[in-house]
């Protein structure tokens, strides 16, 4: 160990004993009232010595104030280097930054808001390479530039994200839009692996409802295809009742809403009436006076008010 290391080690003798001037700059640069004790020091090199003071500022909870002073080589004046309030071991500090991409939680997003997608997003993979010439050593090259050339039709260069609204007609983006490949980018393999793991995890054969389940998605008549290489192990749930409707469920999920699982008996049907038709029931046409429910009224004015 060289003897520099060991004066820098050794906090001077002067600046040591400067704390008043340390002091005195702290709460020059602070707020009245919010310096506290002195709480030690630390030599920073030959004749540079920091002076750290509590911090009393509300919010700053183990921070302290830090004074650096210093001394020229012989000279007896110590003077002031720079002040700044600094964290201490126990200090209340926030959080690490983190990027919004990273902060993102699936239903953070709400009406009106926009949802960029990085440019170069594993998940998403050019829906078709935009390329107007066929590769050089392609079968169909050069029948194919006959046949443009005999149709007159015409290649709009780009990518389909700067396309018109309304491609030309016998333009490689109205061919595109025609057979449904007008979309910039689609899923790439990763972000179907990626959505594929979410829902498994989500609606898939490991969850507790699908364990007492009995029987699975894939025989239940509420269980509507999607189409896709997904459609292979996936399908959406359409039955109301069920904790997956409307969502995505692995072909091995089940609940208790199998439509399959107890189906109830029809009710029973009432018998027809019968009618019979050998006893014949008088009836009259012109009814007793005394078979209403209100008796006859004997008093002639009540009479002539129409009562029966």
């Amino acid at each position: 160990m060289s003897a520099a290391t060991t004066r820098s080690r050794t906090p001077d003798r002067l600046c040591a004993e400067a704390v008043d001037l340390a002091r005195t700059a702290a709460e020059e640069a602070a707020a009245p009232g919010v310096v506290g004790e002195h709480t030690g020091l630390l030599s920073e090199g030959d004749r540079v010595v920091t002076h750290f003071f509590e911090c009393k500022e509300l919010g700053y909870r183990g921070w302290r104030w830090a004074a650096t002073v210093a001394r020229a080589s012989r000279a007896k004046v110590v003077t002031l280097d720079e002040v700044v309030l600094l964290p201490g071991p126990d200090a209340l500090l926030a959080p690490e930054w983190v990027p919004w991409s990273e902060r993102l939680r699936p239903g953070d997003l709400g009406p009106g808001d926009l949802l960029p997608t990085d440019q170069e997003d594993l998940r998403l993979e050019p829906g078709y390479t935009a390329e107007d010439e066929p590769a050089p050593r392609s079968v169909m090259s050069h029948e194919m530039a006959e046949l443009a050339e005999a149709e007159d039709a015409d290649v709009t260069p780009g990518a389909p994200a700067v396309q018109p609204t309304t491609p030309v007609r016998g333009s490689i983006a109205a061919v595109a839009e025609e057979l449904g490949m007008r979309r910039a980018r689609v899923l790439s393999r990763y972000g179907l692996h990626v959505a594929a793991d979410r829902w498994e995890e989500s609606f898939g054969a490991k969850t507790p409802m699908a364990q007492a389940a009995p029987a699975t998605c894939v025989t239940c008549g509420f269980l509507t295809p999607i189409g896709g290489s997904l459609g292979q192990a996936f399908g959406v749930c359409a039955n109301e009742f069920s904790p997956a409707d409307g969502r995505v469920v692995s072909l091995s999920y089940g609940c208790g809403g199998h439509s399959e699982a107890a189906v109830m008996p029809k009710p029973p049907q009432p018998a027809p009436p019968v009618v019979d038709e050998t006893k014949v029931e008088p009836f009259p046409l012109h009814p007793a006076r005394d078979a209403g429910s209100v008796p006859e009224a004997t008093d002639e004015a009540t009479a002539e008010l129409g009562h029966s």
